[in-house]
C-alpha cells in the first residue's frame, strides 16, 4: 500500500485538475447501506416498489413510508466519515477540483465540499410537482407524520424528492456539467463505485480516453479496474487520509 499512497499522492499532486467520482462505498463507511449485493438495501425493499417512477407516480405512499422508517432516520443519524473528510481537505488544499457523487445523501457537503455535482439529485431537498415550491427533508417529515403521502402545504400537490428515481434520466444540466469537468480534468479519481451504474460509469471512461490519470479505490474490484493507472481495493477512509498526508509532507 506504501507505494500506492506514494504514487497516488505524487499523481495528484502533480496534476492541474484533478476530480473525484463517488459512490455507494463512500457512504457505506458512514453507516449507510448500500443498495445492491448480499446486505444492500434492494435485497428487502423492492426498488420497483419503492425507488420507481411508474410506482411513485401511481402510489407514492410506498416511497413516503420507506422514507419516514428508513430514510429520515438514516440521513438524520450519519456523519461524514474520514474519506469524505480527505476530500474536503483535498479541495482546501488546491488539489481537487470538484466531486462528482452518484451519492443523495450530502454528506460530502456536510465535510465541507463546495464544488459537489450530484448526479442522481439529492433526498436532501423536496418540491411539489405541482407549483414547484421547495421544502426541506425537515419539513417533509414534518408533513408526513401528519398525513400519507404528504400534501403541499402551498396548493395540496404531490411532494416528491429531488432525486433521480428509476425509470427517469438523468439531468440534462447536471450530467452536462459532470462532462465538462471530465473534459477539464487531468486525474480522475474514483472512490467507492462498483462502477456497473450507466451513464455514470461512463465517465472514468471518458477521462481516460481523454488522457486523464485514472485511479480506482473500492473494496471491491471493478470492471474498469483495467483501464485504471493505479487501483486499491481498500477501505477509502483508510486510504485518503494517508494520500493527504503524504501531499502535505511532499
Amino acid at each position: 500500500m506504501r507505494d500506492f499512497i506514494k504514487a497516488m499522492a505524487s499523481g495528484i499532486d502533480a496534476s492541474d485538475y484533478a476530480i473525484a467520482f463517488t459512490g455507494a462505498g463512500i457512504s457505506a463507511e458512514s453507516g449507510i447501506p448500500t443498495y445492491r449485493g448480499e446486505d444492500g438495501l434492494w435485497e428487502e425493499y423492492d426498488p420497483h416498489l419503492y425507488a420507481h417512477i411508474r410506482s411513485f407516480l401511481q402510489d407514492s405512499s410506498h416511497y413516503w413510508n420507506f422514507f419516514r422508517e428508513v430514510r429520515y432516520p438514516l440521513i438524520k443519524k450519519v456523519r461524514p466519515n474520514k474519506a469524505h473528510l480527505a476530500l474536503s481537505e483535498m479541495e482546501a488544499l488546491g488539489k481537487l477540483k470538484s466531486v462528482i457523487t452518484q451519492n443523495i445523501d450530502g454528506l460530502h457537503q456536510d465535510a465541507g465540499s463546495s464544488a459537489v455535482i450530484e448526479l442522481h439529485g439529492t433526498t436532501r431537498r423536496i418540491f411539489c410537482m405541482d407549483c414547484s415550491q421547495e421544502y426541506s427533508m425537515e419539513d417533509a417529515f414534518t408533513i408526513l407524520k401528519a398525513k400519507c403521502p404528504p400534501p403541499c402545504p402551498n396548493c395540496e400537490g404531490k411532494l416528491r424528492p429531488d432525486v433521480i428515481f428509476f425509470g427517469e434520466p438523468l439531468d440534462s444540466v447536471v450530467l452536462r456539467a459532470a462532462y465538462e469537468e471530465v473534459k477539464k480534468s487531468d486525474f480522475f479519481l474514483v472512490v467507492g463505485s462498483s462502477l456497473v451504474v450507466y451513464p455514470a460509469a461512463e465517465l472514468p471512461v471518458r477521462a481516460k480516453q481523454g488522457g486523464a490519470a485514472l485511479a480506482i479505490i473500492n473494496k471491491e474490484e471493478t470492471q474498469l479496474d483495467h483501464l485504471a493507472d493505479y487501483v486499491l481495493h481498500d477501505e477509502a477512509g483508510k486510504v485518503l487520509p494517508q494520500i493527504i498526508s503524504r501531499i502535505k509532507r511532499d
